[in-house]
């Protein structure tokens, strides 16, 4: 019996030999292993024509599957006006970035600055200061491009953004932010939501306007026609931009036309402004754009005086003359002549549309009704009446009974929203906490087209090889532990 249970020993302990052997064989065993990747980061400055912000994103290295996911991470105002302004001292220009550029090196890692891709987009306020004279602009794009230089980054260009691409990649923010072109599953992983309608985008700027959405029809103008690949799935989208149609420069073409209008250039009264309100305007600001064109015989006064007088029938009335609304026979327009097809589904409006309705209270889903008693309110009200309500915001306080009815017709004579589908318009600043504008959906365009990292390759083992030793390293204890068990301790009776 003794013998027997020594040869059992003998057993335990051989299999306990073969098992560690096995083990240092699959240990030795290496093989490649890919750990997760790390974070990209991209910087994007967003030049319009009123102001400049610098947007800093990040993404995972393999995108997602060559997804393109992409996140905000922060968001930076630079001091001053828009980089057009410095069109006669574009060194300012250049030197106003760096701020924003300083707080981008400190939020992104220093060992990935030189691996960030940044860019500088400009929008109409460029657009039109190239139309005026391009040496100027191209001279203030020398100047940003020197600052941006002196940081550690990689610097891809400034460009100037065409309407179509402005309007384009707001859509594409809007509807990435609102989960209607790719969703995290239940399965876990990112993919195009079945059956969900994708957004329309509405957008105002200082310079221009741009309307951009999935009609449902065909598009009969090439022109204001784009074709998207976005998540494995095809758009085709209508999109126009409206040059001098932003608020800055509609509200300059308006006091133009008044001034035009006025029995004397010196003394011009103003409907949209409230009444009790005076102030004197310089020529030069006046007709400093394209868009303002100087009148044919131009007044000698260099100053002129503006009266307001608190009409808003009348301020309806002369804001209507900057647009031409008639649309020629079986065609469906915008304004101007611009086709567009039936406004479909539901849309966003963010930037200028946002802030004035915000100011006013009506960025609700109130009725229209209710929206054009507001303004028509406000418009009502005396210059001493809006400060006594509104005594921090005296800079733009005069504007914003033009800028409101402006919106109004924009949006109902303009685009042609109606009592009907005026529910449809959302007014909003950010989506899932993030800001809305052309930045975002440039950048998701861009990783797109920026090649999937590999994901960094070492020396390790795989998972189920793991697996394997710790069952070895197990059976060997138990193995082992048995055998001395059996030689030490037991005795047979």
């Amino acid at each position: 019996m003794e013998q027997k249970a020594r040869s059992v020993a003998f057993l335990l302990a051989a299999t306990c030999v073969f098992s560690i052997i096995a083990l240092i064989l699959t240990v030795v065993n290496v093989k490649d292993v890919f750990l997760p990747s790390s974070t990209k980061y991209g910087l994007v400055f967003d030049a319009g024509s009123t102001h400049t912000a610098l947007y800093i994103y990040q993404w995972p290295a393999d995108k997602e599957n060559g997804t393109g996911i992409v996140s905000q991470v922060e968001a930076c105002a630079v001091s001053g006006p828009g980089i057009s302004s410095y069109a006669d001292s574009p060194a300012l220009a250049g030197a106003s970035l760096k701020p924003c550029l300083d707080k981008a090196m400190m939020t992104v890692p220093a060992k990935l600055h030189q691996e960030t891709p940044t860019y500088l987009g400009a929008t109409a306020g460029m657009r039109l200061l190239r139309e005026q004279n391009s040496t100027k602009a191209e001279r203030v794009f020398a100047e940003v491009t020197k600052t941006i230089r002196q940081y550690p980054v990689d610097f891809r260009g400034a460009q100037i953004l065409t309407g179509n691409e402005e309007g384009t990649f707001g859509w594409i923010t809007v509807n990435y932010l609102l989960e209607t072109l790719v969703k995290f599953s239940f399965a876990e992983k990112w993919e195009h939501p079945q059956g969900t309608e994708v957004l329309g985008a509405l957008d105002l700027g200082g310079a221009s306007t741009q309307i951009t959405f999935q009609p449902g029809s065909t598009i009969e103008d090439q022109n204001t026609s784009i074709l998207l690949r976005l998540y494995s799935t095809n758009y085709s989208l209508y999109t126009h931009s409206y040059l001098c149609y932003g608020q800055t420069q509609a509200l300059k073409m308006l006091l133009a036309a008044l001034r035009e209008g006025s029995s004397s250039p010196q003394q011009v009264t103003h409907p949209c402004y409230p009444k009790g309100y005076q102030e004197n305007v310089t020529t030069a600001a006046l007709y400093d754009s394209p868009c303002v064109p100087m009148p044919s015989t131009p007044s000698p006064a260099q100053v002129f005086t503006v009266t307001g007088t608190g009409d808003p029938a009348a301020c309806k009335t002369a804001i209507e003359k900057l647009f031409n609304f008639s649309c020629g026979a079986h065609r469906t327009c915008g304004f101007n002549g611009i086709y567009q097809p039936p406004v479909r589904g539901q849309f966003f409006a963010f930037s200028g549309f946002y802030y004035t309705f915000h100011f006013l209270n009506i960025t609700g889903q109130q009725s229209l009704g209710h929206v054009n008693s507001t303004i028509w309110a406000f418009c009502n009200s005396t210059w001493k009446e809006l400060v006594e309500d509104f005594p921090q915001e005296t800079e733009r306080l005069h504007m914003y009974c033009s800028i409101a009815v402006y919106i109004l017709t924009l949006l109902l004579d303009g685009y042609k929203f109606d009592e009907h589908t005026w529910s449809s318009i959302h007014f909003s600043k950010k989506a899932a906490n993030v800001d809305i504008g052309w930045t975002l959906g440039f950048m998701l365009n861009l990783t797109n087209m920026i090649p999937t990292e590999a994901l960094v390759h070492v020396k390790g083992q795989q998972p189920d090889l793991w697996a394997s030793a710790i069952f070895f390293i197990v059976l060997a204890t138990v193995t082992g532990l048995m055998a001395i068990f059996l030689l030490c301790f037991w005795k047979p009776k």
